[in-house]
């Protein structure tokens, strides 16, 4: 909106020239975000705390401490975030962009898709809250919308090919429905990996938000055609917009970490977990970088696999687990470390893992 409303005047006033450029735009957005969550962080809380007949529902076969600890922690956080990023992204970037669109309609469609069945449950109406199956060809429409308008604007050199990092000109070409149907994938892969993950305080939203920022600096990189061909990478026009939004991702994580550190005042919930899955892989989708998405975010993939894998194992062998428990963070709680342990050294496998993405920027 500022963009709109501010850079044309800029040949008048030169100060407001600023507005013209992608980084002043991505610094104001996350700020925006930021204190945005600050301010209404506690009272959304506390409205949350005042609607809900129960808190976030507690897994009666998970680890004990969580029975007694977690019970009555409001859910839905996932709203303060939201509310932050899209006001962010809304008041920071260029609408006139088709990807920033694209990428908050597939952010806000999962959002609604957790919202409703966080409301389902914490409300009573329905403890089993949304069908699974319901939930998941909700979110495949939503998917699909996404990338078929993401394919009408790439351009067609890169249009249904898929990019390999660490290669320069390596494309692998797929055909129309292949690159549809693996753009599906991978956002709603992302949104229900995002998803296992959210178990701990604090666990998830670290993660997504150090993926944001290494998302946010590949938009920026290949929406600007001096810096991608310098890197060798493949130009998108337009995605470096993205940046926008991934700044503002960032601000709205941090915000809500203040109230979801341990112990936290309260859980993101579908809400939250669903779209930012969503969000980062459209993203993905989007810039040409879905490999990376897998290795930026290989705590998501680990933890999703092992559900994966326990839930083969105990089919095939009659009932017997490989895990503790899964997703596998879990399996470490089972296994008698501290909650705020398995946190911290998660979230220092995702720094090391987002380290490797970058990496791929310049290793070609």
């Amino acid at each position: 909106m500022l963009y709109h409303l501010l850079a044309p005047l800029a040949d008048s006033f030169g100060p407001l020239n600023l507005f013209r450029y992608i980084t002043f735009r991505s610094a104001g957005a996350l700020m925006t975000s930021l204190l945005l969550s600050f301010a209404i962080g506690a009272p959304l809380i506390g409205w949350l705390r005042s609607r809900q007949v129960q808190g976030q529902p507690i897994r009666l076969d998970g680890p004990e401490s969580h029975l007694i600890a977690k019970k009555g922690t409001p859910t839905m956080g996932g709203f303060l975030i939201l509310l932050a990023l899209g006001a962010g992204t809304l008041l920071w970037a260029n609408l006139a962009n088709r990807y920033v669109w694209v990428v908050l309609l597939v952010t806000l469609g999962f959002g609604a898709i957790g919202f409703i069945d966080d409301y389902l449950k914490v409300t009573k109406r329905n403890t089993a809250g949304i069908s699974a199956k319901l939930k998941f060809v909700a979110a495949i429409v939503i998917a699909l919308i996404a990338a078929l308008i993401v394919s009408q604007g790439s351009p067609s050199a890169l249009r249904y090919q898929l990019a390999l990092p660490f290669f320069k000109e390596v494309l692998v070409p797929l055909t129309a429905v292949g690159f549809i149907g693996f753009a599906v994938l991978v956002m709603v892969g992302a949104s229900n990996a995002v998803n296992l993950t959210d178990g701990l305080d604090g666990l998830a939203i670290v993660p997504v938000m150090i993926a944001a920022g290494v998302f946010g600096l590949i938009s920026y990189l290949v929406g600007n055609a001096v810096f991608a061909n310098y890197l060798q990478l493949h130009a998108v026009p337009g995605a470096g917009e993205l940046a926008v939004f991934c700044a503002a991702l960032v601000g709205a994580s941090l915000g809500f970490l203040w109230f979801n550190a341990p112990p936290a005042m309260v859980f993101m919930g579908d809400t939250g977990s669903l779209a930012l899955g969503g969000a980062l892989g459209s993203i993905a989708v989007i810039v040409k970088h879905e490999i990376v998405l897998a290795i930026v975010g290989g705590l998501f993939v680990v933890e999703t696999v092992s559900v994966m894998i326990q839930v083969l194992y105990f089919k095939y062998t009659g009932g017997k687990r490989i895990f503790l428990m899964a997703p596998l963070h879990h399996h470490f709680e089972k296994k008698g470390w501290a909650e705020p342990t398995i946190v911290i050294r998660f979230w220092i496998i995702a720094s090391i893992l987002a380290l490797a993405g970058l990496t791929s920027l310049k290793l070609r």
